[in-house]
Formats: structure tokens, C-alpha cells, sequence
């Protein structure tokens, strides 16, 4: 087995929160608690949270995201030159049933993007606190990408940045600073979670990205390089990872469509040590795209669904690493979940103890497969 991240069996990083913390959060919002009473609830289930990876067999752990209400705004709120703006985002989600609706604050950027302090920086050193060898503390935030992705130019005031080369500039020196200094606090596994590049892949996404005004065609070289300067001064010993999907909310998805559009440019140019993928099911096409996948770079299967309870089977799960296998060398592949199981504070229509069994489940393969 890998002794280094990404790991042959990880996942992603959000969990369903206990019914506990969901009560001390609800409680908190009601003004019954302060926050530290609400920051006590939440550090007894991450403690809980990093035992569980630990037990299932896990060789990376994180705190479930459990201080957070979204995977991605709860970070991006605390840029600086960043603000919640009047009114929600309307971004639609689908499954099985029919749609959905995901109604976030929107983003204003109306200053200069800067980082004023560490962001998640006593949220890390809590989980640092509780994780123990061999197991790595491993902290995932939204890339780069999401801050224009989410919002799009008309989220940017125009008199803070007449020239658009100024914002992405000050984006990825922000994203820098914060990837130095996380270095600097012990991080050696960092997850940067980018649905924008797997939502390129959608001509649907890329006809409503055109419709404001954009390059669609084009945009995810844009991103490709803001990612690329954000971790281009990383600490030796941190790795880097990316997680794409096409949407987790409730578990419904936002996004269809395989890798072809991107893989090309991102599997050759994006400068990360490995790609968590979603491929549980039709929606994210073959595996062909991998076959631009580099020499020495990581690719984790996402082959686990966390949208259902439903065990996999596992040979069925082994025929497809095999199938994956002939485009990328077995060597380079890793298995985990294909996205988190609570990537809102919501989380997905499946049972804690069946989250534990599948991601039991995801190390019980790998093992069979690697060894």
C-alpha cells in the first residue's frame, strides 16, 4: 500500500453530521449557546469522526467539514474583498426523482482579494491535535476556480478591477499565501475541490457560461494556470490533490458529461500530485480521458457512490479498476468515494453506519488490488 497521499483507499472529505452537532448548531442559530459551547460539540464529533476513518482503515482523515455549512462558501466568505451579496444563487440540481434547488448567499467581490488571516488555520490544528500515526490530517478547500466560477464577472465590481488580469493575479497571491502558511502549520495533504472543471464538460454549463459573456471554450486553461499559480510555492512535502465532480447536494448532481472536453490540458498541465474523479456512474462517461494522465501522477477512482446507501459489490468494483487500467497503469490508480457524503450541512439520503460501510468498503478493495 501507498504510504504517501493520495492513499490507495481514501475519500474525499466531508461526512454526515451526528445528529448531536446538528442539534448544538441549531441551538447555536437560536442563541441558547455560544460559540464556544458550539465549538465543544463540533470538536467531540470531529474527534469521533477522525476515530471512525481510523478504525474503517483509512490512511488519511479529516474533520468531515463539520465546522462548515457548504464545502466551498464558508471558505471563500473569509477572503478578504470578498462579501455575501444581496439575495441567493439558483443553481439547479437533478436525481432520479426530479430537481432541486440550491439557494446560496451570492458573492460580491468589492474590494482587493487578500488574505487577512489563515483561513481554517485552528480548524486544522484541532485536527492535527486528534489525528495519529500512520494516519495524515488532510484539509480540503475550494479551489481558486470557484471564486469566479460561482459568481461569474458580474460578481466583480468593475472599480476594483477594471482589468480582469488584476483579479486573477491578486486570486492566485491570496491562494498562495494561504497554501504557505497552511505549510507552515504542519498541512503535508491538501485537497483543492473544483467542480468548475468538471462542469466544463457539460455543453449545457458551457452554453450558460457564454451566455455571460465568456470564453467558454477556453475557460478551463484559465483555470487550469490559476490552480497552477496557487500551489506553485507550495511546501516541500505537501501534497496536492483535486477533487471534480459535477454537483453533491442532497444527493442530486448539477453537471453531465465524461472528462473529454478538459482531460487533455488537465491531466498533462494541472500541477497537482493526484485527481480524485467521479466515476460512479454513467453521468461522468468512460475512462478513455485517462489515457493523457502523466507518468507519476496519482488518479483515485471515485467508483463508491455517496448519492445512496447501496452497497457496491466488489467485484463489480474491481472489474472496473481493471477496465481504468487500461488506459493508466494500475500503479497510478488509487479507489475512494466519488464525492463527499455531506458536502452541505445537509448531507446525502444515506445512513452514517452506511457511510461507514462504504468507506470500509473502499479499503477493503484496495487492499484486495494492491496488496
Amino acid at each position: 500500500m501507498r504510504t504517501t497521499p493520495p492513499f490507495r483507499a481514501d475519500h474525499v472529505g466531508s461526512l454526515l453530521r451526528p445528529p448531536e452537532l446538528l442539534a448544538a448548531r441549531d441551538q447555536y442559530a437560536a442563541g441558547q449557546i455560544d460559540a464556544a459551547r458550539l465549538r465543544e460539540a463540533e470538536d467531540a464529533a470531529i474527534a469521533d469522526a477522525v476515530a471512525m476513518q481510523a478504525e474503517v482503515g483509512l490512511l488519511s482523515a479529516t474533520d468531515g467539514e463539520f465546522r462548515r455549512a457548504s464545502w466551498h462558501m464558508d471558505f471563500i466568505y473569509q477572503r478578504g474583498g470578498i462579501s455575501k451579496a444581496p439575495g441567493n444563487l439558483a443553481v439547479r440540481f437533478r436525481n432520479p426523482s426530479g430537481e432541486i434547488e440550491f439557494t446560496p448567499a451570492a458573492l460580491h467581490v468589492g474590494g482587493k482579494i487578500r488574505l487577512e488571516r489563515t483561513i481554517f488555520a485552528d480548524d486544522f490544528r484541532y485536527l492535527r491535535s486528534v489525528v495519529r500515526p500512520p494516519v495524515t490530517a488532510k484539509l480540503t478547500i475550494p479551489s481558486p476556480n470557484m471564486v469566479h466560477y460561482r459568481g461569474g464577472p458580474a460578481s466583480i465590481d468593475p472599480a476594483v478591477y477594471p482589468d480582469m488580469e488584476e483579479f486573477w493575479a491578486d486570486l492566485a497571491a491570496a491562494y498562495a499565501e494561504e497554501v504557505r502558511r497552511l505549510g507552515e502549520l504542519g498541512c503535508t495533504y491538501l485537497q483543492l475541490d473544483d467542480t468548475s472543471l468538471a462542469y466544463l464538460n457539460d455543453p449545457a454549463q458551457r452554453a450558460e457560461i457564454a451566455g455571460r459573456g465568456e470564453d467558454a471554450e477556453h475557460l478551463h486553461l484559465r483555470y487550469i494556470q490559476q490552480v497552477n499559480a496557487a500551489i506553485s510555492g507550495r511546501p516541500e512535502g505537501m501534497a496536492v490533490t483535486t477533487h471534480m465532480c459535477r454537483g453533491n447536494f442532497r444527493s442530486s448532481w448539477s453537471a453531465e458529461g465524461g472528462y473529454d472536453f478538459v482531460a487533455e490540458a488537465l491531466f498533462s498541465e494541472l500541477a497537482v500530485d493526484g485527481f480524485f474523479l467521479e466515476y460512479d456512474d454513467e453521468r461522468s462517461g468512460g475512462f478513455e480521458p485517462l489515457r493523457f494522465v502523466p507518468k507519476g501522477k496519482m488518479v483515485v477512482l471515485g467508483l463508491v457512490t455517496t448519492k445512496r446507501g447501496e452497497l457496491e459489490d466488489p467485484d463489480a468494483l474491481k472489474r472496473r479498476i481493471d477496465a481504468a487500467a487500461k488506459y493508466v497503469p494500475l500503479d497510478q490508480l488509487c479507489l475512494s468515494p466519488q464525492c463527499g457524503f455531506s458536502s452541505t450541512v445537509e448531507g446525502n439520503a444515506l445512513t452514517r453506519e452506511q457511510q461507514a460501510a462504504k468507506l470500509r468498503l473502499v479499503v477493503e478493495v484496495a487492499r484486495d488490488v494492491w496488496g
